[in-house]
């Protein structure tokens, strides 16, 4: 479907879509918010909902500077979310205990950048402002917000093409957000290229509060849901959009899981599922105007869409605005 219309055209609905869908809705204007498939179905529906800089960065990088801009504006963006949909969010900051070996310079340099980092008397290093959100909750909320906010919502429609001649333009499809034929003015504007990257992640049934923060080590974490649902996680594959869980990779995870922590040995995995963290070619993050046209970029987040939602919607829906864009 081709579409042209003289509201701002939101591509892609998921966390970041909707999310910038959202704030542009609060300062009045028109809003399209479209995408091929159901809303949410996309990474933000696989994702863990870790919201932590401690185990993601330890140098200085735009990554870094967004994901504690970001992770600022939380409390403030759940409050707010609560309090207009009246709907429950499972988001908590309990912190994140991390194992391995080099921690104390690792933790040392975090410091310096301005991520709250402890090391204890057993060489983990405990970070105390991460936390965790379920993304599942979270996109519930926002897209309940944008229905009440007038947001037309146009789901399992696939954009053929699309241009900014009647307005302005955000692509925020994920991982599919550079293969989308985008115009403005009567040409072809390329698109950073985007590709994705298959991760695995199983689950646990536990009891409630049984695990206080998140566990992590190298590529591997833990973290629990108020329900008590236990997510484990992660994989990394480059082998396109492949959705198949493969039980091996799974039972790799699982075993992971269980070195991390012994508690799981006790229990069966209830369930398993993949998702495709979205990433640039650009290695980071594209967000921001496409420069002599009327078109916003907002993808690329790879592993920390999530985190990064307030952020971005911040600051391409606050750019936008400020254009005094129709």
């Amino acid at each position: 479907m081709r579409y042209i219309g003289r509201v701002i055209v939101v591509v892609g609905a998921g966390i970041i879509g909707a999310s910038i869908a959202r704030r542009l809705a609060m300062a009045g204007k028109r809003v399209r918010l479209i995408d091929a498939r159901e809303p949410g179905r996309g990474a933000t529906h696989a994702a863990a909902g870790m919201l932590a800089p401690g185990g993601e960065f330890d140098a200085d990088s735009i990554w870094l500077r967004l994901a504690l801009r970001s992770l600022s504006l939380y409390p403030d963006w759940i409050r707010e979310l609560r309090e207009e949909t009246g709907m429950a969010i499972d988001y908590s900051v309990n912190g994140a205990l991390q194992t391995g070996d080099g921690l104390a310079e690792r933790c040392e340099r975090q410091r310096r950048l301005g991520i709250p980092c402890e090391m204890r008397g057993d060489g983990a290093a405990f970070y105390p402002g991460d936390g965790a959100v379920d993304p599942r909750d979270l996109f519930a909320a926002v897209i309940a917000s944008c229905r009440r906010l007038g947001v037309e919502i146009v789901a399992g429609q696939p954009v053929e093409q699309i241009d900014d001649s009647d307005g302005p333009l955000v692509i925020a499809a994920g991982a599919w957000s550079g293969a989308i034929p985008v115009f403005s003015s009567g040409r072809r504007v390329e698109l950073p290229g985007t590709s994705p990257v298959k991760g695995h992640l199983i689950a646990y049934r536990l009891a409630p509060g049984s695990l206080p923060h998140i566990l992590r080590r190298d590529h591997t974490y833990i973290v629990q849901r108020a329900s008590g649902l236990t997510i484990a996680g992660s994989t990394s594959q480059e082998i396109g959009f492949d959705p198949a869980v493969d039980p091996a990779i799974c039972h790799q995870l699982r075993q992971r899981a269980e070195a991390l922590w012994p508690v799981l040995c006790e229990h069966q995995p209830c369930e398993a599922w993949t998702g495709f963290r979205p990433r640039c070619e650009t290695g980071e993050p594209a967000i921001g105007r496409v420069d002599g046209t009327r078109i916003w970029l907002a993808c690329g987040h790879f592993r920390n869409g999530i985190l990064l939602a307030p952020i971005t919607a911040e600051i391409v829906a606050g750019d936008i605005l400020a254009t005094g864009e129709r």
